[in-house]
């Protein structure tokens, strides 16, 4: 009886958990257009770079998920470089990230700009494919927006500078392009 209880109850969560992600609630995270009431996609401006991938969490269950189904740990400029970014742990839960090195190779405000958590929302079904096959190591060029989501009582608004720490210090990324430089 145990068994068939806990069973059902992984089956009823996961279906949950897929029926959710089908609803377009979750469009944007899907790379297309918002279509649910309230939703809605602004442009800053426009964002590029090589970026070091240090990591990346996959979110589902967040109401964030709806829009950006996976965040990326990245390092670029000097820390792009294979042997510092090896150097560099990181930690990513709930939409955060936590890094830290033994020994920092810059003065600690330069190496704060060369290390980034990113939310990533595909802009389209291909990229929504593509962003989830980087791995850690991978350099990638990616293209595209950092934007502001609103929805009902969410408003999710990127960073539009690289100094800032914190609540509030990430790329919110609509990507338009990924390519890869190097891959792992």
């Amino acid at each position: 009886m145990f068994k068939k209880v806990l069973f059902n109850t992984v089956m009823m969560s996961s279906l949950v958990s897929i029926t959710a992600y089908a609803s377009t609630d979750y469009n944007i995270a899907k790379g297309l257009e918002p279509v649910s009431q309230g939703q809605s996609i602004t442009v800053l401006q426009p964002f590029k770079g090589d970026f070091r991938i240090l990591g990346a969490k996959v979110y589902k269950d967040d109401e964030q998920a709806k829009f950006s189904p996976i965040d990326y740990a990245v390092s670029s400029g000097l820390f792009a470089d294979p042997s510092i970014a090896n150097t560099i742990r990181i930690k990513q839960y709930d939409r955060y990230l936590n890094w830290k090195m033994d020994i920092v190779p810059v003065p600690t405000e330069q190496a704060i700009q060369m290390v980034s958590n990113m939310h990533i929302i595909p802009a389209n079904p291909s990229i929504a494919k593509q962003i989830k096959k980087v791995k850690r190591g991978d350099l990638v060029r990616l293209q595209g927006s950092l934007v502001e989501i609103k929805d009902k009582d969410l408003v999710w608004t990127s960073s539009l500078s690289p100094m800032d720490t914190g609540d509030g210090a990430c790329e919110v990324f609509k990507v338009e392009s990924i390519q890869w430089i190097e891959k792992t």
